[in-house]
């Protein structure tokens, strides 16, 4: 039986303040949602722990306003939001700090809900969640992790599948562009924005190749694009495009991102090229 045709039910968890401390402060719900049902899953748990602070609610009303129309958006596209109140105290010198942490909620509601999930996407980069992984794991569920920076390398290691949430398209979109540029331009255009790692580096010469995430789709795992079901596309570069003092003798290496405009091909028949490129 074909994978989009089995009946997969998928939960999606987001630690919302590790995400929007950790570079997905724009991280669209949307896209989110698409990415974790690329396969014809369906979406039986949606959840986000978003903090809230009541305190400032009650004198700054743009805070109030922006939070209220942020959460309802969310709520839009699916997700049960499930607010944590910022609280706050005074530490040992005196000073005022905030807390909100939402880990043991969320990790209460994915053990209890998982007995009806097949595959559970977390977004976190939070090492707290490796024991939660490995119960999700032992009780049969699949479990994905999407996350942007200071990410746990043990947290990578046991999730069933890590994906740096830079690579899905347009999941946090780039910045490199004006806006005028972007409503004109889609993700994997030439001349849009993406972002890829390089998987190859010759030995002697500067130059090397890009792998970048063209869609979303099922094959995520067929990472040969010579393969026509990949969503995956190759992309040539200099060296001379590469940040200035990046040193290139670290690549290749899956650890770094880049950013990089889509260039058309040099002549018929060869890849796209990767300009302006930027390190993450």
């Amino acid at each position: 039986m074909a994978a989009t045709q089995r009946n997969i039910k998928v939960g999606v968890y987001v630690d919302g303040e590790n995400i929007r401390r950790n570079g997905g402060f724009r991280m669209r719900y949307d896209v989110l949602r698409e990415f974790a049902t690329r396969d014809g899953a369906e979406p039986l748990r949606l959840n986000t722990y978003l903090a809230f602070d009541p305190k400032r609610g009650e004198t700054d009303y743009d805070y109030l306003k922006r939070e209220q129309n942020f959460h309802n958006r969310v709520r839009d596209y699916g997700f049960k939001v499930i607010q944590k109140m910022v609280r706050w105290y005074q530490d040992s010198e005196g000073e005022s700090r905030s807390k909100a942490n939402a880990d043991l909620d969320l990790a209460v509601d994915v053990l209890l809900q998982s007995v009806n999930l097949d595959r559970v996407v977390l977004a976190t980069g939070d090492g707290d969640f490796v024991q939660v992984v490995r119960a999700l794991q032992s009780k049969g569920c699949r479990v994905e992790v999407v996350a942007f920076d200071n990410v746990s390398t043990d947290l990578r290691r046991e999730a069933d599948m890590f994906m740096s949430g830079y690579l899905v398209p347009e999941l946090v979109p780039p910045q490199e562009y004006n806006s005028e540029q972007r409503n004109d331009l889609n993700w994997g255009d030439i001349g849009s924005r993406v972002r890829g790692h390089c998987y190859y580096h010759h030995e002697t010469k500067p130059f090397g190749f890009m792998r970048f995430m063209q869609e979303v789709s099922p094959g995520i795992w067929i990472i040969d694009s010579r393969d026509e079901s990949s969503p995956y596309q190759t992309v040539f570069f200099y060296d001379s495009e590469l940040p200035n003092g990046y040193d290139s003798a670290g690549l290749p290496t899956r650890d770094q991102i880049f950013e990089f405009e889509l260039a058309a091909p040099r002549s018929e028949g060869e890849n796209c090229q990767a300009l302006n490129i930027k390190a993450l």
